[in-house]
C-alpha cells in the first residue's frame, strides 16, 4: 500500500524491483545535453552575427534558455521513475538551486562569449586580454572580473553541485538482487558513447574535475556497499555507472594530449590541469568570425 501526502504517494516500504531501462528519457536527456549545450557555442558562432547583434540575445542564449527549463524538468522525472522513494526535500531544493544557478550562468556566459567577438582571448585570463587590461577607469576591469566569477564559479558551482547530486541521488535507487540483475539493452550500449562525451565536455569545459571525480568515487563506494548485501546494478544504473567510467577515460586521453602545451598550462596552473575544450578552440583552431574583427 502506499501513504498519500502532500506531494503524491509515498511508497510504504521500498522493494527492489528491477527498473526497465528508460530509453526514452536518457534519450530525450542526451539528445537535449548535446543540442543545448554543446550546441549553444556552436550556434553562437556558425550563425550570422547580423541575425543576432551584439546588444541582443544570441541563438545560444535561447539555448540555454531552453536547456534551463527542459533540463530540470527530465531530472525530475527521472527522479519519479525510481524504484525507491527518494528524499524529496533534498530533490526539490537541488532543482531550486539548479535553475537558478543555470540562470546566472546564463547571462555571465552570455556576455563573456560576446566578447570574443571584439577580440577576448579565452585562454587568457581576464586581467591579461588585450581588450580588457586598456579598460579605463581600472575598476571596470573589476567588474569584467566579477561577471567571470558569476559564470565561471558561482555559476558553475550552483549548477552542477546540484546536477550530479540529483544523478547520485537517483543512482543510489539502481540496485536489484542479483539474482534479478538488469541486463543493459542495445540502446542503452548505444546512448553510452554520446552519454560519455557530453559528460566528458561537461567536466572539463565547466572545470569540475573534483566534483565529478567525488561523486564516481561515491559511486563506486556505494556499489561495493550493496554488492555485499546481495544487490547489483539494474539496467539504469549500470548505463550512468559506464558512462561515468568512459569519461574518466576520455579526461585522461585528453590531459595526455594536451600535457605540454605551454600556454594551455599557464592559463590552468596548479595539480589539477584540465584544459578547456573551448580555450583550446579560441587557440588552437579558429580566429572566430574574422569580419566581426572589422
Amino acid at each position: 500500500p502506499s501513504v498519500p501526502s502532500r506531494h503524491g504517494a509515498v511508497k510504504a516500504e521500498d522493494t527492489f524491483k528491477p527498473s526497465p531501462f528508460h530509453l526514452d528519457l536518457w534519450f530525450y536527456f542526451t539528445l537535449q545535453n548535446w543540442v543545448l549545450d554543446f550546441g549553444r557555442p556552436i550556434a553562437m558562432i556558425i550563425l550570422p552575427l547580423e541575425w543576432f547583434p551584439l546588444n541582443k540575445p544570441s541563438a545560444g542564449d535561447y539555448f540555454h534558455m531552453a536547456y534551463n527549463v527542459i533540463t530540470p524538468f527530465l531530472l525530475l522525472k527521472l527522479i519519479e521513475r525510481s524504484p525507491k522513494t527518494l528524499p524529496r526535500s533534498m530533490v526539490y531544493v537541488s532543482i531550486i538551486t539548479f535553475v537558478m544557478g543555470a540562470s546566472i550562468h546564463l547571462v555571465g556566459d552570455s556576455v563573456n562569449h560576446r566578447l570574443i567577438f571584439s577580440g577576448y582571448q579565452h585562454h587568457l585570463s581576464v586581467r591579461e586580454n588585450p581588450i580588457i587590461r586598456n579598460l579605463r577607469p581600472e575598476t571596470l576591469i573589476d567588474s569584467f572580473e566579477l561577471l567571470y566569477y558569476y559564470d565561471e564559479y558561482l555559476g558553475h558551482s550552483m549548477w552542477y553541485i546540484p546536477f550530479f547530486l540529483i544523478l547520485f541521488i537517483y543512482f543510489t535507487g539502481c540496485f536489484t538482487p542479483a539474482a534479478e540483475q538488469g541486463r543493459m539493452p542495445l540502446a542503452a550500449l548505444l546512448l553510452v558513447g554520446p552519454s560519455s562525451l557530453y559528460y566528458w565536455y561537461l567536466v572539463t569545459e565547466g572545470q569540475i574535475f573534483i566534483l565529478y571525480i567525488f561523486t564516481f568515487f561515491a559511486m563506486m563506494a556505494l556499489v561495493t556497499h550493496q554488492r555485499r548485501k546481495g544487490l547489483v546494478l539494474d539496467s539504469n544504473g549500470l548505463f550512468l555507472f559506464l558512462s561515468f567510467i568512459i569519461t574518466l577515460l576520455l579526461i585522461a586521453a585528453w590531459v595526455g594530449w594536451l600535457w605540454n602545451d605551454e600556454i594551455l598550462r599557464k592559463k590552468y596552473p596548479g595539480v589539477i590541469y584540465i584544459p578547456e575544450p573551448w580555450a583550446f578552440y579560441t587557440l588552437h583552431v579558429s580566429s572566430l568570425h574574422p569580419a566581426a574583427k572589422g
